[in-house]
C-alpha cells in the first residue's frame, strides 16, 4: 500500500473515530480515496493529506487540537474533511457547501451521490448506533424485540 493510501486511511481514522480495522473491514477505503480525488481533485486531496501527515505526534490532546485548527479550521480543507466523514457514515457523498465552491470554484463531479450499492450496507452509521442496515445484514429472527446495544466509543468527549 502506498504512503498516500496510508495517510488517507489514518486521516479517516481520526475523522471518523473508528479504527483502521473497522475502516478496512468496510472494503470502501480505496473507493473513498478515489471519490475524494474525483470530486475535489488530486491537488486538493494531496494538500489535505500533506496537512494531516505533518501534524504533531503522538496522538494526544495536542494532536486533536492540531486536527481541529490545521484541517477542520482551514477554509480550503475543513469542508473537504467534513465532506469525507459523511460517506464513511451515511454512504453518501454530499455536495460541498456553496460557500466553498464560491470561494474555490465549482467542481464538475461535486454532486450528491452514492459511490456504489455496497456503501449502504457498510456505512459506519450502523455500527455507531448498534443496529443493522434495513434490508441487509439481518441479525436474526425476533431480534427486533430487543433494543439496540450501542457500544461505548473510546476517545475524548467533543
Amino acid at each position: 500500500m502506498s504512503s498516500r493510501f496510508d495517510a488517507f486511511l489514518d486521516l479517516s481514522v481520526e475523522l471518523t473515530a473508528f479504527s483502521r480495522f473497522d475502516l478496512l473491514g468496510t472494503g470502501l477505503e480505496e473507493l473513498y480515496l478515489d471519490t475524494l480525488d474525483k470530486v475535489v481533485g488530486s491537488e486538493v486531496a494531496d494538500t489535505l493529506l500533506t496537512a494531516f501527515v505533518t501534524l504533531p505526534q503522538p496522538q494526544d490532546e495536542t494532536r486533536l487540537k492540531a486536527v481541529r485548527t490545521t484541517i477542520l479550521g482551514n477554509e480550503l480543507l475543513g469542508d473537504v474533511a467534513r465532506a469525507l466523514i459523511k460517506p464513511w457514515y451515511s454512504s453518501t457523498w454530499f455536495s460541498l457547501p456553496s460557500m466553498w465552491t464560491g470561494r474555490f470554484g465549482p467542481k464538475p463531479e461535486d454532486t450528491t451521490f452514492v459511490s456504489s450499492p455496497h456503501d449502504y450496507v457498510e456505512g459506519l452509521l450502523w455500527k455507531a448506533i448498534g443496529a443493522h442496515p434495513a434490508g441487509a445484514k439481518a441479525p436474526g429472527f425476533g431480534s427486533w424485540t430487543f433494543p439496540p446495544k450501542i457500544p461505548p466509543r473510546p476517545g475524548p468527549d467533543f
